[in-house]
């Protein structure tokens, strides 16, 4: 397994995963150091959660328009202007909340902040997509490696905004993603050795690569579904640990969780498959359902914990194949662009997840809450199913039937 994922690395490509990985921690600590910060300041849980939903409206509404301006102008131009007017946004969100300045000037903060905080992630997978053109067997671990990071930001965030916030100063979490967002994404773009290549257009009335529709609008689907299941299962677990008298243990069972989807991206990405990503997709959505399914009917909290590691498990291998099959359907030029869109629909899902799963919780309790999780794995199959991509990528290439293959098309 570490000879594999010891062929994916340089000191180039290993400089820009691990310095994108700090880059993204502010995506998993920004929307919670939000309501802690806001709640604390007015008292309030539902302005709290307004400014916070407003600056994800705010992400997913831009977040595509970003992509495609970093495509046309290179990563290295767009990411410090962008970066630089989250933190001034993220900044003075902070100072009206801590300053008492009128409420509508925190939206309109929260807004510029959302609007304006980049996807590293994305930009991240991009630059894997630049620097192995010439081995794409290789770019399945990778990926693999990055959805393992991807659950590593959402263990550790919310982990420390809340720790800083409460421990430390109710403007500490928000600081600190603050400084580690600007500082990150500022060091991953300086690292212009491996940036792609900007896709400028000499005239603006020439026409871009076609966007393939019949894959990226299917993934986008699969994008929110999987948001539905990430939004669904933190607020339903946290309902069920509480209903179980120990809510304390709410954040535990969220780490299982995230640590069955963990293990399976690492040993994902060691694999030699013989199916393509888009067989593999259609299988982990399937196991994504299959695995939700007994969630509804675990009776307490000691066989929670496994149950949800093994539901953990189908997570990242479905998000590993999205990613691949994204990246091998896209042009070039529209590369970022493209990926945004099931980003975007990873965010796009999360509100309402955490919604509907808050309303079962308050009518019929959590464990039947849970079935919005279902729902979520059936609509990923759904989408998964309705992929439609070229006879070439929907087979194996033959110069990919090598021992070394980690991914095979």
């Amino acid at each position: 397994m570490l000879q594999t994922y010891r062929q994916i690395f340089t000191p180039s490509t290993a400089r820009f995963s691990l310095v994108g990985l700090v880059a993204r921690l502010p995506i998993s600590m920004v929307g919670l150091g939000i309501v802690l910060l806001a709640e604390h300041e007015t008292g309030s849980y539902g302005f709290a959660g307004s400014v916070s939903a407003v600056a994800v409206i705010a992400n997913a509404v831009f977040a595509i328009p970003q992509g495609r301006l970093i495509d046309r102008l290179g990563q290295g131009r767009v990411l410090p202007v962008v970066i630089t007017l989250w933190g001034v946004g993220l900044a003075l969100a902070m100072g009206s909340l801590s300053w008492d300045w009128p409420r509508w000037s925190t939206y309109v903060f929260a807004v510029l902040a959302g609007a304006s905080l980049p996807s590293v992630g994305t930009c991240v997978r991009a630059r894997w997509s630049h620097t192995l053109a010439d081995r794409p067997a290789l770019l399945h671990t990778a990926f693999s490696f990055e959805a393992v990071s991807d659950e590593a930001v959402f263990i550790a965030g919310p982990v420390a905004v809340t720790l800083l916030a409460t421990a430390v100063h109710p403007t500490a979490g928000l600081g600190t993603a603050l400084v580690v967002g600007v500082a990150g994404t500022y060091a991953f773009a300086a690292q212009r050795g491996t940036e792609p290549p900007a896709h400028p257009r000499a005239d603006r009335h020439a026409a871009r690569p076609p966007m393939p529709w019949g894959a990226i609008a299917p993934l986008t689907v699969v994008g929110i579904a999987l948001g539905l299941v990430f939004g669904a299962a933190e607020v339903v677990t946290v309902g069920f640990a509480d209903e179980q008298g120990h809510q304390s243990l709410s954040g535990l069972l969220l780490a299982v969780w995230a640590l069955g989807s963990l293990l399976a991206g690492v040993v994902s990405g060691a694999i030699a498959w013989q199916r393509g990503p888009l067989a593999r997709l259609r299988i982990g959505a399937l196991g994504m359902l299959v695995a939700t399914l007994p969630l509804t009917f675990v009776p307490n909290l000691t066989v929670m914990a496994p149950v949800l590691l093994l539901s953990g498990l189908a997570i990242s291998p479905t998000l590993i194949a999205t990613m691949s099959l994204a990246e091998q359907v896209l042009p070039p030029a529209r590369l970022t662009e493209g990926m945004a869109f099931i980003q975007t629909g990873l965010a796009v899902g999360l509100a309402p997840g955490a919604a509907v799963a808050g309303l079962v919780i308050d009518h019929a309790g959590a464990s039947p809450a849970y079935l919005v999780c279902v729902v979520g794995g059936l609509l990923a199959l759904v989408g998964a199913l309705l992929i439609r991509t070229s006879e070439r990528t929907d087979s194996v290439p033959p110069h990919e039937h090598t021992a070394d293959r980690a991914e095979l098309a």
